[in-house]
């Protein structure tokens, strides 16, 4: 073949390749697991409500600015048969919250501090078919939540009196930031709370009458003297039931009840509930307005160990009663149903949160949807339900319910997970020589391999008060993806498992959960799911505490991690927000001295513990103080077991600045991986503030 031609051919078939290439999609790349570069990928969907006709559905999605460092939230609607989907808002700086329809449906209103007329957080409005958002309200203080009228005459609005009301309003920015501090005075019981800070008044939340016309603002109820807090507008408008707590000296009880206040100004509310306990929680009425629906707790001695019941009782005060008292779990969310024959709610049981229908004259109760998973939300209106739902390999979204079965509204995450390879969760229970059975969640890397077993890191969850449940959690996924199988138990203290399940601890901490988390790592070995060899524990705040006590309790862990934990109660006694319990649990120190020293075992028994320990905490936490977590740090130092203290200023008990969110992942890894695999992994830099600049 001439040299010319053969040219010509080859050109020829490379063109034929490159035709054919370019006309080949692209392949997308092969799942991956979670790295930290998903992180902030994530959106969160929340706080679905119905339009008034049933066919649109409000929401909030949020997301994580990076560059600035923080979390923004904006407004869609999506049909309630997921055909159309439109972004509200675009948020850059002030995002809004707290979205509601007005009763007519042709307008969305929100709260946000964004620049306006009025200073501080205000309600604006939104044409539902399109325009910019205006503010609607223009009042002075703190505007805590609102709720339109029935006939969407009026709002009702919770405000707190601030300190900048009293000042000259003609006062500028720089004599404001000339003014010179002054001394903090304090003379309350419960004196100081996290994010609020030290509490040096009594100031309260009180409940306003605003007119959307004439912007005329009036006070409700003839006091001044307590806080009026979750309030509910009847169905026929005349009347407003709210939550309020009226004992002598509200600081020393955790009583609230139910009252019930006509709508017009300087009415006198009537209080409706006798319980010596909390009533209270998401407000319901019947829709005839006779009835008010409310979750009740438990006896106030066990308010960290408390599960909420269905309540009921007649808007005159009769009647009150629990609806269904044979059943066992925490409810909340009670919504009526249109004939007022029964309560739709959401129990949290044994891993799963679902919504079940109890009905009001028997109390029978009846599951509405099966299967692993949690229901965080749940709105209805006209005839339709909404709720927002999540499972082990998914974040929240939208789902149009009816009848037993899900219609996915929202794809937020779609995209994402297709992306990712995510490691499966097992339910797994132990079973102990007292006959007791903690049930626990074990994920495993996401290419487990049937037999092997795997280094499995113990993660402990707060509360005690909450369970770890079918639903998707980063933490769990993100240590998965780096080779760890993950254990996460519902220890006895735990909720989900009934009142006795919870109450078991009382005045009796890290006995029983730590025999519960040790049983269940014994399972895990025992099922050949974990290296016995290569365990790793850690929680934050009770997950923390028992982290503490479980590394004074056993050596066969090889890190540990206590993110606002203590070893030591009475080193927290009028530093913490905790009096009510440690008065009524424990008793004060000087008539319980020696449950305090029991209790205080991992401080006082520190020479114990053998496990490399990483402490953490956030300087501004009142939860649980970094105090807890520095004479830990202290003890451990003076033993000269391997530990480090790591301290994020500026956050309180639940961290909100993203760059120290990675930050504290980055850390984790780095700890575990050091001394659970022998791994040597970068740590971040030694001064956290460093690593958000």
């Amino acid at each position: 073949m001439p040299r010319t031609a053969r040219l010509l051919t080859l050109l020829g078939t490379a063109t034929l390749a490159l035709s054919t290439f370019a006309q080949t999609p692209a392949q997308p790349p092969a799942p991956h697991p979670v790295t930290l570069d998903d992180l902030f990928r994530f959106h969160d969907v929340a706080n679905p409500e119905l339009s008034p006709d049933g066919q649109w559905v409000l929401y909030t999605v949020a997301h994580t600015d990076e560059e600035k460092d923080k979390r923004l939230t904006d407004l869609y609607i999506t049909r309630f048969d997921g055909s159309e989907t439109l972004q509200l808002t675009y948020s850059v700086d002030n995002s809004p919250s707290q979205p509601r329809w007005s009763p007519d449906g042709k307008f969305i209103t929100f709260e946000t501090d964004r620049p306006g007329k009025a200073k501080g957080t205000q309600v604006w409005i939104l044409d539902r078919r399109g325009g910019e958002a205006r503010q609607l309200t223009d009042v002075k203080g703190h505007l805590g939540g609102y709720a339109w009228s029935p006939d969407g005459k009026k709002l009702l609005l919770a405000i707190t009196a601030d300190d900048d009301d009293k000042k000259d309003p003609k006062a500028g920015d720089k004599d404001k930031k000339d003014e010179k501090p002054k001394p903090v005075v304090i003379d309350r019981y419960h004196f100081k709370q996290d994010v609020e800070g030290y509490l040096s008044d009594n100031k309260h939340e009180l409940l306003y009458l605003w007119d959307v016309d004439t912007h005329k603002l009036e006070k409700l109820t003839n006091d001044i003297n307590h806080d009026e807090n979750d309030p509910k507008w009847s169905p026929d408008g005349t009347k407003i039931a709210f939550v309020s707590n009226h004992d002598a000296d509200p600081d020393r009880t955790t009583n609230t009840d139910i009252f019930v206040v006509d709508t017009k100004p300087n009415s006198a509310p009537k209080k409706l509930t006798t319980f010596d306990g909390p009533d209270g929680g998401r407000l319901a009425w019947s829709p005839d307005s006779k009835w008010i629906a409310y979750t009740q707790g438990s006896e106030p001695k066990f308010e960290e160990y408390d599960q909420q019941n269905l309540a009921i009782v007649n808007a005159d005060g009769t009647g009150q009663r629990l609806v269904a008292p044979k059943l066992d779990r925490g409810v909340r969310n009670p919504v009526f149903s249109a004939d007022g024959k029964s309560i739709t709610v959401l129990v949290e049981d044994d891993r799963n949160e679902y919504p079940a229908e109890i009905d009001i004259a028997s109390g029978s109760v009846k599951r509405l949807l099966d299967g692993d998973g949690v229901v965080t939300a749940l709105n209805e209106a006209a005839g339709k339900t909404v709720v927002l739902r999540t499972i082990d390999t998914a974040p929240g979204e939208l789902f149009a319910f009816d009848n037993g079965q899900l219609h996915q509204l929202t794809h937020e995450n779609d995209a994402l997970l297709s992306e990712l390879k995510l490691g499966k969760t097992l339910d797994l229970e132990a079973k102990e020589k007292d006959g007791a059975t903690p049930h626990s969640l074990l994920t495993l890397p996401p290419d487990a391999v049937a037999g092997k077993k795997y280094p499995m890191l113990l993660r402990i969850h707060g509360g005690p008060n909450g369970q770890d449940a079918h639903a998707f959690t980063i933490e769990r996924q993100l240590f998965a993806a780096r080779g760890y199988a993950v254990l996460n138990v519902n220890y006895r203290g735990s909720s989900g498992r009934g009142k006795a399940w919870q109450q078991s601890i009382f005045a009796d901490w890290g006995n029983h959960e730590v025999a519960d988390l040790l049983a269940s790592v014994d399972e895990a070995v025992k099922e050949g799911y974990a290296d016995p060899d290569h365990l790793g524990v850690g929680g934050w705040s009770y997950g923390g505490i028992l982290t503490d006590y479980t590394i004074a309790s056993t050596t066969r862990f090889k890190a540990a991690i206590s993110g606002a934990g203590m070893g030591n109660p009475i080193g927290l006694y009028g530093i913490d927000e905790y009096v009510h319990q440690y008065n009524t649990e424990l008793l004060p120190p000087w008539k319980a001295q020696e449950t305090y020293i029991k209790l205080a075992y991992p401080l006082y028994h520190a020479d114990r513990i053998k496990t490399p320990t990483l402490y953490m905490g956030g300087d501004k936490d009142m939860n649980v103080p970094l105090n807890g977590g520095e004479q830990m740090y202290q003890a451990l130092r003076t033993l000269e077991v391997p530990t480090e203290l790591v301290i994020y200023p500026g956050q309180f008990h639940g961290f909100t600045k993203p760059s120290f969110i990675k930050d504290r992942y980055q850390r984790y890894f780095a700890w575990y991986d050091k001394w659970v695999l022998n791994k040597n992994t970068p740590m971040p830099a030694k001064d956290a503030s460093k690593a958000a600049e």
